[in-house]
């Protein structure tokens, strides 16, 4: 099977807010998916935004996935960092090796794009867990969390 990652453009948008509706299902978000003001979002960060890309994962033509990048800046990590923002592989693609073939695909991305640590994070009890300590992520200490500053 040739997997392809192919950076999403505006003509995109849909075919990831389906992914990410399917996403929704198997893996939900803790923040309300609303899908109009996710579609801006999406469309800021295909439009070519600083803070990260998207990226379908596709078999052919035919988008199996999508991987999102996204950037920060943090003294405690050295510099700048990268995030895995969203992951998602329709569950008939799972267990072929896609996923770490993906996550090697983001690692490489972020180190090009000047990167010096590369963070994730999942839901607890998610079976994808195991995927990503094989491929070197390391649990913290630490939870998450936030205080949203606006709507």
């Amino acid at each position: 099977m040739t997997v392809l990652y192919r950076r999403a453009k505006e003509e995109d948008t849909e075919a990831l807010l389906g992914l990410m509706r399917e996403m929704q299902h198997d893996d939900p978000w803790s923040a309300p998916f609303v899908e109009a003001k996710v579609a801006d979002s999406v469309r800021e960060l295909i439009a070519g935004s600083h803070y990260g890309s998207a990226w379908l994962i596709c078999e052919g033509d035919i988008a199996i996935g999508y991987i999102v990048l996204c950037f920060d800046y943090s003294l405690e990590y050295g510099g700048k960092g990268a995030w895995i923002d969203e992951f998602y592989i329709r569950g008939e693609h799972r267990g072929k090796g896609l996923g770490a073939a993906a996550l090697q695909f983001a690692e490489e991305k972020a180190a090009a794009a000047g990167a010096r640590v590369l963070h994730l994070e999942v839901n607890r009890g998610n079976p994808a867990i195991g995927l990503y300590r094989r491929a070197g992520f390391e649990d913290h200490e630490r939870y998450l969390m936030s205080k949203w500053l606006r709507d």
